[in-house]
């Protein structure tokens, strides 16, 4: 087996571990020049399906992948336009820079937007090299709006 043949079966392995299963629709949001190529192929790899994007509008998706960085505008905003397309039991996976990294976001920010989205963090890890994964959902007692 060849080293990337090799990362791509550990890159694969990550997808899953984060979640993903095939046949789910993932909707892609906040894709830019720095997102995790590895990590996105992975997840098509996956899933079977090549990601959507924010104009998708065909049916519900099972995934939002939102990417998003300190200086992108107002996460609020932007999780609450996210979860609308979701399926009964969808997510968010809201991936930011690690720490350290340019476009970081402090967790307390991300806290903050989830509740007031009406979502609940269920989980953070380490997404890819320098990115962090916080998986939501629709929290059972809503948000409330600013």
């Amino acid at each position: 087996m060849s080293a990337t043949a090799g990362q791509a079966q550990d890159e694969r392995s990550l997808a899953e571990r984060l979640g993903f299963k095939p046949g789910q629709v993932v909707q892609e949001i906040g894709y830019d020049d720095d997102s995790d190529a590895e990590l996105r192929e992975s997840i098509v790899e996956v899933t079977g399906n090549e990601l959507v994007d924010e104009d998708y509008t065909d049916d519900v998706v099972d995934v939002v992948l939102l990417w998003w960085r300190e200086d992108d505008g107002d996460l609020f905003d932007e999780l609450a336009d996210a979860a609308p397309p979701l399926a009964d039991g969808g997510c968010i996976w809201l991936l930011t820079p690690k720490a350290g990294r340019e476009g970081h976001v402090e967790p307390s920010d991300i806290g903050e937007a989830a509740v007031t989205a009406g979502l609940s963090q269920t989980r953070t890890v380490s997404a890819a090299r320098d990115w962090s994964g916080t998986r939501m959902a629709r929290s059972s007692g809503g948000g409330s709006k600013r």
